[in-house]
């Protein structure tokens, strides 16, 4: 049986209609996770609920512990992994509160700890990172989107900056030339260590704001706000979708 987790990001602490049935404390090789495992049914399924920035959201993107994270959710039995992002929107049609299944990615970050391979090898190992959204889970979830009647995006490039500052407009341009489609500050390491695990890994995207320079308007915390609340009320339907659907 595939084991879900579902990882909640800025805007998604929590998940309505879950039911907690209990909470796991596990210390990894790699240090503590952000938060416990809470182990819970949702919509007849039973799942894995990880806070990535920590149950009171204390944790900012470049201090996150993503080998803790995702070698915590793989001890727990964890195959597969829907991740929750908070992004800006580049591209023209990725307007505040849409919902976005990336499917290719890019880079910015630095000084992360962005892999379990570096001490004690007994050879180099390099993973295939062609498709760094698994097919068949983003399969999953768009479908589930179309059940649920929302609209989610298909495709487009997820592009990584380190964080926890938002961009300026000339970064922003930079990213749009490289193909980058919207900016968040999560998205890597996570996904290639997920990879690295042979766990299968998609992330919705929910757009919290247009990108710097894409609007005449400053960025403002209530705009994120109330664009996540929006947002997240359709992720939720679009999980119920998904899990009702199995």
């Amino acid at each position: 049986m595939t084991q879900i987790a579902i990882i909640g990001g800025t805007g998604l602490s929590w998940l309505p209609e879950f039911e907690e049935t209990h909470r796991e404390k596990r210390m990894t090789h790699w240090g503590e996770p952000s938060s416990d495992l809470i182990h819970g049914i949702f919509y007849g399924a039973e799942i894995v609920f990880l806070a990535r920035h920590g149950e009171k959201h204390t944790i900012p993107p470049h201090r996150i512990n993503y080998r803790a994270n995702i070698s915590a959710l793989k001890e727990a039995g964890v195959n597969a992994i829907v991740a929750a992002a908070a992004v800006g929107g580049i591209r023209a049609d990725m307007g505040p509160a849409k919902i976005i299944i990336p499917s290719q990615i890019i880079d910015y970050s630095h000084g992360r700890a962005g892999t379990f391979f570096e001490d004690n090898l007994d050879h180099v190992t390099h993973i295939d990172f062609t498709h760094p959204y698994s097919p068949n889970l983003r399969k999953r979830l768009l479908d589930a989107g179309f059940q649920a009647g929302i609209r989610a995006i298909d495709g487009g490039v997820y592009a990584c900056t380190q964080g926890p500052r938002l961009e300026t407009p000339a970064e922003i341009t930079r990213i749009e030339r490289d193909g980058g489609d919207m900016v968040g500050m999560t998205g890597m390491p996570e996904a290639a260590l997920a990879r690295e695990m042979s766990m299968d890994y998609a992330t919705c995207a929910i757009v919290a704001n247009w990108a710097a320079g894409k609007s005449n308007q400053e960025i403002t915390m209530t705009e994120i706000e109330v664009n996540m609340l929006k947002g997240m009320a359709d992720f939720a339907k679009l999980l119920e979708a998904f899990f009702k659907v199995g």
